[in-house]
């Protein structure tokens, strides 16, 4: 039985692997910075949370797009739980740092902590979750591997 297939792809690797790192890098670097100006109230690090949550949210936005891709274009990627909850965890995550983003560009650095704070946390949180759904999607239902001799499920 052949792996379900990533549709969107280059010379066969697929494209939502490639770009799902920026998001999570932005929005790690969010949480870090956040933790950063909680502790020195230093407005660099305000701007920088800001910029990294803009970032952040144009990269998950042009992975959800690959993997919206993907998750359409083979049925048998629909057919997962593991995907449904990835893609919902996902929704769940950028609708979090979206209102993050949104907060912070009406109440300006006091939004940060507490509030901004904690929902960085969250994201982070949901993070985990998604990353370990979508290890399950590649390693355990092996969507988007290559069949070759030799590389088949045990």
């Amino acid at each position: 039985m052949m792996n379900p297939k990533s549709t969107l792809s280059i010379a066969g690797h697929p494209i939502h692997p490639m770009l799902i790192p920026f998001p999570v890098a932005f929005f790690v670097s969010t949480l870090v910075s956040d933790i950063a100006y909680s502790i020195t109230t230093n407005p660099f690090w305000s701007a920088a949370s800001n910029w990294m949550l803009g970032v952040g949210l144009v990269m998950a936005a042009l992975a959800a797009l690959a993997g919206l891709t993907d998750f359409l274009g083979d049925d048998r990627i629909r057919s997962l739980r593991d995907a449904w909850l990835h893609m919902t965890g996902n929704i769940i995550l950028v609708l979090i740092e979206a209102f993050n983003l949104w907060r912070r560009t009406i109440d300006g650095p006091d939004f940060i902590v507490p509030t901004g704070l904690v929902l960085s946390f969250i994201a982070a949180a949901v993070l985990v979750f998604n990353g370990w759904k979508g290890w399950k999607l590649v390693y355990q239902h092996r969507v988007g591997i290559k069949e070759e001799p030799g590389n088949t499920p045990r």
